[in-house]
């Protein structure tokens, strides 16, 4: 029992590390005073300030920022909608389609994606004059198309494994339905919510493929302006860039297990009720 343990452990952490020590790396030589980056020269903060000083850097990630946020509330809005449907509503006409349609981009290959997306939009311009040319309103649209999906997944799941004692308990004490919801099944459902919502984010600001295919002239993202500078080579630059990019991250999945933790605790405590 003992040398299997052992086991398991040296395995555990050869593989974290085989996950953590090049993003371990790429911070380290984000602080780099070398323009070489793969040659140590010292620590600086040189490549920090030419960062912020980097206006094409700087507006593809506002911009990316900007399609993130939308993106991913848009997901999580209508996501946790699908995910209700599809776990409370019981057997309906036309549910097998719905789940399908929901959960065909968690399969779909990106590239398949991108380009249905683009022949679709090219269409409704033909008929219906919109969206006029392909720009930030299209690939919002687009982030979300494949972003709802986890959201839905996330938040059946969570509807599926969730007591539901409780919501039956305030029914009894005479919550309507709307009440219901937001009071009971909404707290209870929020780190899924949540976590759904960190899902689409992140999956949104690191979308490159789809985002190149539904994007215009002057709309590049963050990724895209990344690609194109590491195909002539890394620059310092782009290490700063993404140790930003790891610490935002790592907050927000701080932030979301405490959220997390905070509503498991509460739980217990109205199950002891």
């Amino acid at each position: 029992m003992q040398t299997k343990s052992r086991f398991l452990t040296v395995t555990a952490g050869l593989g974290y590390l085989f996950l953590y020590a090049p993003i371990f790396s790429l911070i380290i030589y984000s602080f780099n005073k070398s323009k070489l980056v793969t040659v140590w020269g010292g620590w600086s903060l040189k490549w920090y300030s030419e960062l912020f000083e980097n206006e094409q850097i700087i507006n593809a990630a506002l911009l990316s920022l900007k399609i993130a946020f939308i993106s991913a509330t848009l997901a999580v809005v209508l996501g946790t909608m699908a995910g209700f449907v599809l776990s409370r509503f019981g057997p309906f006409k036309g549910k097998m389609i719905l789940s399908g349609w929901v959960t065909a981009p968690l399969v779909m290959p990106e590239v398949i994606t991108g380009l249905s997306l683009l022949l679709l939009f090219v269409a409704m311009e033909g008929l219906f004059g919109w969206p006029s040319g392909r720009g930030t309103l299209t690939i919002i649209i687009a982030h979300t198309t494949f972003c709802l999906a986890y959201v839905a997944v996330i938040v059946q799941s969570r509807l599926a494994s969730m007591d539901e004692t409780l919501e039956e308990a305030a029914m009894d004490l005479g919550a309507k339905p709307g009440s219901l919801f937001f009071l009971v099944t909404l707290p209870l459902i929020m780190p899924a919510i949540i976590s759904g919502w960190l899902l689409s984010f992140t999956l949104s600001l690191d979308d490159l493929v789809i985002a190149s295919f539904v994007s215009g002239p002057g709309n590049s993202t963050l990724p895209m302006v990344i690609f194109s500078k590491v195909r002539l080579g890394v620059t310092p630059e782009v290490n700063a860039l993404a140790t930003l990019m790891i610490a935002v991250v790592a907050i927000g999945v701080l932030g979301a297990i405490y959220q997390m933790r905070r509503q498991a605790t509460l739980t217990v405590k109205l199950d002891e009720k």
